[in-house]
């Protein structure tokens, strides 16, 4: 019996054990889950008793090959190996012929799925049924790159599932609820898959700052046939409309499952699945939105922005743009790339908007590096600068795409890009407000230095007016959101600071615009001129009736909304002047009854309604629900609902996991999109 081989009869993953001190009981795996430079424990049975001279190792592979060098053997060892750096594997306690071995992970090991056999580095090999176990980012870890000291914060950038992302204007910021869906099945699977997409060595998936820029580029198609398509043209008949989306999980499992780009997703669609895939990989990360956010396609930290004499704005003459808003993503961890001082929130963005080193991908740029206008620090720190911070110039086009065209700039200013930059709060669902975070206050020396200084290192354009004596005249508006379905109303405002009185003539136009700042219908104009009196303000109301914005709805699947512009110029002086506004519109609301809380195995219905109050039909009417841990994203034809009519839905659930869970309805139609509420149960 002495002489008898030591062999493995058996090994325990002690999955459920360990995945509850790791913080991964909720990956919906069967396989262990663990966290790097962390133990966790196996539980192995021999076929005799360990002796002192036995010799076991546990081999490791990672992907579709062994680990190098001293990572490629471990010892099964009856006292602790010394080094933080190497992995380690001690034997515990022992029952009978069964020993607890506690594996201690390095905290800069490789991220991925391993194999583990275990063998004594001769003939003998043991391979368990199961052999397969997956490592992520710890930031539990005082030594991992990754590491967060606040457990709320690791609650809700790491653990948290569901949340919103914010849309709409400066002047409206609407959270939409999002589920992020970082455990549900198949996609810590598609995360890992994305790194052999993008063709990421395993040798560098230790590193957090590489494995962020890899995934900004492995979420959209453009270099890797990643998961994602980007459309803005507004026709998606051969796919998905981004405002149908719910959560991240589907567009992530179906593109696992097909191993096909998922068409399609515009900037906040690109943002929800970049969070989810970093949470998924244990990365902090939030989804941010930057309000009135510049598209600088010149690389100068300026957006010109251009007008026909009409005041209509003429989208084909720049590549330049201002977005009502642009939704990239922050992740944390250390920069040990970067001098000292740029740990922290880095800026990363999967939206497909210019090449970075010969790819779309984009960050990550330290928020610190932004907000003091350190542009020459890696990567992309430039590019999201001017996203929030560049100076935006209007011009007036005379003749335009004739021999005749020429141009005259109307007015300069430096306070209108970068507003109310938002994302969830810690712990609510509530709006945080983050502007601070990537920008001094609009005008402080502080700010003003921060631009300069960026300046220096980038081609200044002709004429950059700072400085400039602020104009006599002035023009804003006043306008409210309007029920879909009813008259655009609002007040055109001239205000005139000088003492003398001042004769305007201007130009007024309206157009539909969609969210990334292009407008694609003329919907009415005016031109007139008034009289305002020194010190003192004049309106002019403008009325834009229904059916001038009606007719165009059905032609776009986006969200729309009417731009007014105004262009005109002081008789005395010769002074322009040039803004303009959004108004947005009001839809009816979905209704979701439910109960506050039910058992787990427990079955419960949901009921969507909603009744059609706009004053016009609906047509192509679709109802899409979806709740994470409940059921999965489910759409119910509605066909064409009339003004006034009602319809109802009803969806049976079985609660399954614990917690609180989120359910999210969205309607959408010919004439709208993205109507969508939430309604929360907690499932004991």
């Amino acid at each position: 019996m002495s002489d008898l081989a030591l062999t493995v009869e058996s090994l325990d993953f002690r999955a459920s054990e360990n995945k509850k001190s790791h913080q991964t009981h909720e990956y919906d795996h069967s396989a262990l889950v663990v966290r790097r430079g962390q133990n966790f424990h196996i539980k192995m049975k021999m076929n005799r008793p360990l002796k002192a001279a036995d010799q076991l190792y546990i081999q490791l592979a990672v992907g579709r090959q062994p680990l190098q060098s001293k990572e490629t053997l471990v010892l099964i060892s009856l006292q602790q190996t010394e080094g933080s750096e190497a992995w380690r594997a001690t034997l515990g306690a022992a029952h009978g012929h069964e020993y607890d071995v506690r594996i201690k992970t390095p905290s800069n090991a490789t991220v991925g799925k391993y194999t583990l056999t275990v063998t004594d580095k001769g003939s003998y090999s043991y391979k368990p049924p199961e052999s397969d176990f997956y490592l992520l980012f710890n930031p539990w870890c005082k030594e991992d790159n990754v590491y967060l000291a606040e457990q709320h914060k690791r609650q809700e950038y790491v653990l948290k599932d569901t949340g919103y992302l914010y849309r709409g204007s400066s002047q409206r910021v609407e959270g939409i609820p999002w589920n992020f869906g970082q455990f549900e099945t198949d996609v810590l699977d598609c995360c890992l898959y994305l790194l052999d997409q993008v063709g990421m060595k395993q040798s560098t998936r230790r590193d957090p700052v590489k494995i962020a820029r890899a995934m900004s580029a492995a979420v959209n198609v453009q270099d890797d046939n990643g998961v994602l398509c980007g459309n803005w043209s507004g026709d998606y008949s051969d796919g998905t409309p981004p405002s149908h989306w719910t959560g991240s999980s589907a567009i992530l499992q179906q593109y696992y499952k097909s191993k096909e780009p998922v068409r399609y997703g515009q900037c906040w669609v690109f943002s929800g699945v970049l969070t989810t895939v970093m949470r998924c990989l244990g990365i902090p990360a939030r989804s941010i939105t930057n309000f009135d956010s510049a598209h600088d396609t010149e690389d100068n930290l300026t957006i010109d922005v251009f007008f026909n004499a009409a005041g209509e704005m003429l989208s084909d003459i720049s590549t330049d743009s201002i977005w009502n808003f642009h939704v990239w993503n922050d992740v944390w961890m250390k920069r040990p790339d970067l001098p000292e001082g740029y740990d922290g929130w880095q800026a990363i963005d999967a939206t497909p908007q210019e090449l970075s080193e010969g790819n779309y991908q984009c960050g990550p740029a330290p928020l610190k590096a932004i907000k003091n206008g350190d542009i020459h620090l890696v990567y992309d720190t430039k590019f999201v600068l001017s996203e929030v911070n560049a100076d935006r110039i209007f011009w007036r086009v005379d003749n335009p795409k004739t021999p005749q065209q020429s141009m005259v700039k109307l007015s300069v200013d430096t306070k209108v890009v970068g507003k109310r930059i938002s994302t969830k709060t810690v712990g609510k669902n509530l709006r945080e407000d983050i502007t601070s975070q990537y920008k001094y206050p609009e005008g402080s020396p502080e700010e003003r230095k921060s631009i300069e200084s960026a300046l220096k290192m980038c081609v200044k354009p002709p004429g950059m007016p700072y400085g400039e004596a602020a104009p006599s005249i002035k023009v804003g508006f006043e306008s409210k959101e309007v029920h879909l379905g009813s008259p655009v109303t609002l007040k055109i405002i001239f205000t005139n600071s000088s003492t003398e009185d001042r004769n305007v003539t201007f130009s007024a136009s309206y157009q539909l615009q969609i969210y990334h700042g292009n407008t694609v219908e003329n919907i009415g104009s005016m031109s007139n001129e008034i009289t305002v009196k020194g010190e003192s303000c004049a309106d002019v109301p403008v009325e834009i009736p229904a059916e001038s914005y009606l007719k165009f709805l059905p032609k776009y699947d986006d969200e729309l909304q009417v731009q007014v512009n105004v262009l005109g110029e002081a008789k005395e002086t010769k002074e322009s002047l040039a803004d303009y506004t959004l108004v947005h519109f009001i839809y009816p609301p979905i209704k979701i009854e439910m109960p506050e809380s039910a058992n787990i195995g427990e079955t419960f219905s949901c009921t969507f309604s909603f009744k059609n109050d706009t004053g016009i039909p609906l047509d192509n009417t679709k109802l899409h629900v979806e709740g994470i841990g409940l059921f999965q994203l489910e759409t119910f034809d509605q066909g064409t609902i009339k003004a006034d009519g009602v319809f109802m839905s009803r969806v049976i659930c079985t609660a399954s996991k614990p917690g609180e869970r989120k359910i999210i309805a969205k309607i959408t139609s010919d004439q709208i999109c993205g109507i969508t509420e939430e309604k929360h149960i907690t499932i004991k």
